[in-house]
């Protein structure tokens, strides 16, 4: 049996077509939106509403850390936004980013290969999933599935950040889910368990959030694998805790290539 994994697809639906050649499933760890490209700032909603230069403004205060002024920034920008369409009516931002996440999603899910095994990213909006999940694609947050005699166990989205990314939940609620996975074979989460060295980011230069109630899960119930994504560029990109192999599979929308499972 083999399974292909991927995370952090952010837009890159040319690859994702081809990420199931060779495999009987693929699975995918979420963040199929790309807002802003952080390597190639004119990629993404951002500079499409916002332009380049704008969009390197905006970069350049987050990698600094100084998020309060980003926000501040961003909301200038689209108070101008706001005011240049005044004369056609009420502008919603919202509405706005939902249009261009339904084009993206519309392009995504259509390259998902059958069967496809997915969770949410935390940039991704899971209410608009089911409009475009085709059959063969199977949407799981806090659930379980066999795929070729293995227990996978599915928990998506992120922890609460000072980024406020779409999907982001509180520690609890998280918790909840991974609890109720009980114990699995392949433990398959959107974010990394809470340990440093998989957690900080070596070119954004930040620790990215992990989960304690993930490292718990994976010291008690010992899965053979855990799976994730979310930190593009880790310190550590696979490590053992315990009995259970953790591996971060990679920023999918740079590399364009899966990571593989096979038993």
């Amino acid at each position: 049996m083999r399974v292909h994994v991927v995370s952090d697809v952010h837009g890159n639906s040319r690859d994702l077509a081809r990420a199931g050649d060779g495999a009987d499933a693929l699975v995918c760890l979420g963040d199929l939106v790309l807002f802003l490209d952080y390597a190639d700032h004119s990629r993404g909603i951002f500079p499409a509403l916002f332009g380049v230069e704008n969009a390197d403004r905006i970069v350049e205060l987050r990698t600094a850390r100084r998020f309060e002024e980003a926000r501040e920034f961003g909301a200038r920008l689209w108070a101008g936004i706001a005011a240049r369409a005044s004369g056609e009516g009420d502008f919603d931002r919202a509405k706005a980013i939902e249009t261009a996440v339904r084009k993206q999603y519309a392009e995504l899910f259509a390259a998902f290969p059958q069967p496809t095994y997915a969770t949410y990213g935390n940039v991704d909006i899971p209410h608009l999933w089911p409009e475009y999940a085709r059959p063969g694609t199977t949407v799981l947050d806090g659930e379980r599935a066999e795929i070729g005699g293995r227990v996978f166990g599915f928990v998506g989205g992120g922890l609460h950040s000072p980024m406020r990314t779409p999907y982001e939940i509180d520690d609890d609620t998280y918790a909840e889910k991974i609890a109720a996975l009980g114990a699995v074979d392949v433990l398959c989460t959107h974010i990394p368990p809470d340990v440093p060295e998989l957690c900080y980011d070596t070119v954004a230069r930040r620790f990215e959030r992990g989960s304690s109630a993930l490292l718990d899960a994976i010291r008690t119930t010992r899965p053979r694998y855990a799976l994730f994504g979310h930190v593009h560029q880790p310190l550590a990109r696979r490590m053992r805790i315990g009995s259970t192999e953790c591996v971060n599979v990679g920023h999918f929308a740079a590399t364009g290539r899966p990571w593989a499972l096979e038993w």
